[in-house]
């Protein structure tokens, strides 16, 4: 029995996407049942597998070339992979759930399932995959998965760009992330965990080959997990449904980037280089996106970068080689960021799908459940003791602090930033005076979508008690928490919170106007005119080159000389009796000539 559980939790999604597609997909109702019970079918087992330890599942010969490349489809179970199943499995059934209220009058519900199973699927074996290649296959369904979830609303030309960003940016990383693939099975003759490393010296007698593995792997991170340069698409993504928002946001697509890293952490952690790279990649997406998260008006848009720069702290973690931070930071984010997005999801259907912060205000009376547990997770996010966040962020700027100052800083001024922007979100969407009629009538959501929000500000609550957390992660204790670092974190927090108080309350309007953060840094504009000079020039002189050289010249010059002489035959076909019995009669005189005088 033991050994099909992790089949389990693996297939039932993909079974109720099946069936969704090909059987219920006119019925909206049965399709939600059927995504709802998967998961939950699949949550159960993950917490069996969780909680008993020794599940096990056997590998099947997948791929066999002579023994030359030899693909398993197998599994890991060890505590990482554990943990992550009962977590994206047990957030992703809040979020099924939520989605049953969210979704209840969209058109495209059966579809919107159908995908929801197949995202999950896709993820769930990611997590499980016990080979590199196993895991790029799901590593690129879980990019199809999402395409199709961000663009649901697809008659929406946003939605649709915003799909097609997501997808082609993550695209680019995921090609050095093939690459990278590729060098570590050419050096060790293996693409499976395990067996590549007690075969690590041999990359690690190449130095710089290994830090060029490393980074090419860390390309694919980059991408999924949104970290710059390659940090475009998450902001775009809130085009699609909140409830997916929150689910990418959460403990699934972005995460599966740190997961990655940590899961290959034997070749990260092998090469100081590419640790160095990979730390100050984190930290310059951590301090960026926290930047531009002060100067956006769309209240999912200024959650997406929050979690763009909770993202470069756990990467920052990972570059100053510490796994363990990273992932402890990764499961208390998983809370907090998917309450506040169902949170934000909440407020968005009481005012008819308003997501401009400026035309809510005042919703704490009309919305209390909302706003409490919006607060619940707005106090993790920041920091502030007894709550989840406080410990794992503390950690890793702990971290920062023993290993490297100017990361250090760079961080602590990050967790400023972060308490001013969620600060100047409750304030201006939840305190104050109504801006809109919408939110002067607005009303709480029903309970299918209170209660997921319910039971996560709970975890929230209780994800900062250590005696919970260690049934999952590995707190690092090894680094110790400095007797500073807690005071100038609470500092910052103070700092940034009483700022944005101080800026925003009583305030009908942006009281800062910097163009500069409002725009992005302009890195859209940027890669627009890229693009405008690479790939569209290219474009424009292959598109001459095909009209008028090849077109015009070869095809049109051999098209016209057959048709010049198609003509001049045609001239030949009169139609007229007298005129072929002339020619024939022409053709026999000349026949004549010729054989008699040659």
């Amino acid at each position: 029995m033991n050994s099909s559980l992790p089949w389990l939790v693996l297939l039932a999604p993909l079974l109720s996407a099946a069936l969704i597609t090909v059987f219920t997909r006119r019925s909206k109702k049965l399709s939600g049942f059927l995504s709802c019970a998967a998961v939950l079918a699949s949550f159960t087992g993950a917490c069996v597998i969780f909680a008993r330890r020794d599940a096990s599942a056997v590998a099947l010969n997948w791929i066999d070339f002579s023994g030359i490349f030899t693909v398993p489809f197998g599994f890991v179970l060890d505590n990482l992979s554990r943990m992550m199943l009962v977590l994206v499995s047990g957030i992703g059934a809040l979020i099924h759930i939520y989605s049953l209220g969210y979704m209840r009058d969209d058109e495209g519900k059966s579809r919107y399932f159908a995908a929801l199973s197949l995202f999950m699927f896709a993820m769930f074996g990611i997590v499980l995959a016990n080979n590199f290649v196993m895991l790029f296959i799901f590593w690129e369904l879980v990019g199809f998965t999402s395409y199709v979830l961000i663009g649901h609303w697809f008659e929406r030309d946003a939605a649709a760009d915003a799909a097609n960003k997501a997808f082609i940016t993550n695209r680019i990383g995921d090609f050095g992330f093939m690459l990278g693939i590729l060098m570590v099975w050419m050096s060790t003759g293996s693409i499976v965990f395990a067996d590549i490393t007690p075969r690590l010296s041999i990359l690690a007698s190449h130095p710089a080959f290994l830090t060029i593995t490393a980074l090419l792997i860390f390309c694919g991170a980059v991408g999924k997990s949104a970290q710059f340069p390659l940090h475009v698409w998450l902001p775009d993504a809130m085009e699609g449904p909140t409830p997916i928002s929150a689910l990418i946001h959460a403990a699934t697509m972005v995460a599966a980037g740190v997961y990655m890293l940590v899961r290959v952490g034997f070749i990260i952690q092998a090469s100081h280089t590419a640790l160095l790279v990979i730390a100050w990649i984190g930290t310059i997406t951590a301090l960026m996106s926290a930047l531009v998260a002060t100067q956006q008006n769309d209240i999912k848009r200024i959650l997406a970068y929050s979690t763009l720069s909770q993202l470069g702290y756990m990467v920052m973690a990972i570059g100053l080689s510490s796994n363990n931070a990273a992932i402890y930071h990764l499961f208390t984010h998983a809370f907090f960021k998917a309450l506040l997005f169902l949170a934000a999801g909440s407020v968005i259907v009481a005012l008819h799908h308003e997501q401009d912060i400026w035309e809510m205000g005042g919703l704490s009376r009309n919305l209390s459940i909302t706003f409490v547990t919006f607060l619940i997770g707005a106090l993790a996010l920041m920091g502030c003791p007894p709550f989840s966040g406080f410990f794992s962020k503390d950690a890793i700027l702990a971290l920062a602090y023993e290993h490297n100052m100017s990361i250090f800083v760079v961080a602590l001024g990050t967790a400023l930033l972060t308490a001013f922007y969620i600060t100047r979100l409750l304030v201006v969407v939840f305190l104050g005076h109504p801006r809109s009629h919408a939110a002067r009538i607005s009303r709480e959501s029903p309970f299918v979508m209170l209660g997921p929000l319910i039971v996560l500000a709970l975890f929230v609550i209780v994800g900062g008690s250590a005696s919970f957390t260690r049934r999952f992660v590995v707190i690092p204790q090894e680094m110790g928490f400095f007797e500073s670092v807690p005071l100038l974190a609470m500092s910052a927090l103070v700092l940034g919170a009483g700022l944005a108080i101080a800026s925003y309350k009583g305030h009908g309007s942006e009281t800062f106007d910097l163009d500069l953060l409002r725009r992005r840094f302009y890195f859209d504009e940027f890669y627009r005119w890229l693009i405008d000079w690479t790939q569209e020039l290219l474009a424009r002189i292959s598109a001459f080159f095909d009209r008028w050289i090849i077109d015009a010249g070869a095809v049109r010059g051999a098209s016209g000389g057959t048709w010049g002489i198609g003509s001049l035959l045609r001239l030949l076909q009169v139609g007229n009796l007298q005129a072929y019995s002339f020619l024939f009669g022409l053709g026999i005189v000349a026949l004549i000539y010729f054989a008699v005088f040659r």
